[in-house]
């Protein structure tokens, strides 16, 4: 479980999940592009979890498990408004709230002991 818990293997992840999302949502039809955003859901979730394990060594546990749960959230929001585009309901909300964790998530990454210190 050492090769998963690798911070640039689960930046590729998830850059590469946002990257998909903004596809589906400008596309019309886009039930391929939804799945293929199904199996980096996965990806993102198990190499974060990874890190979640290992970033316990740091004694900041609490930080990691809000981040967790700020990047399960990101994930949430976007499975939410590809769902709600697909029934032709209003979605603007769920990317609001997507822009929101993403940003809660992406401070902490950068922030923790992990990640790569821009906020120095």
């Amino acid at each position: 479980m050492d090769f998963l818990a690798r911070t640039d293997l689960h930046i590729t992840t998830w850059v590469i999940a946002i990257i998909l999302f903004f596809v589906a949502l400008a596309m019309a039809n886009p039930k391929v592009i939804h799945m293929i955003l199904r199996v980096f859901y996965i990806l993102v979730i198990v190499s974060g979890v990874a890190l979640f394990i290992k970033g316990m060594d740091f004694d900041q546990g609490m930080l990691y498990g809000f981040k967790l749960l700020a990047g399960i959230l990101v994930i949430g929001m976007m499975e939410m408004s590809l769902v709600k585009k697909k029934k032709g309901k209003p979605f603007t909300l769920f990317v609001v709230l997507f822009f929101v964790f993403f940003l809660i998530a992406l401070f902490l990454g950068f922030k923790l002991p992990m990640g790569i210190n821009f906020l120095a």
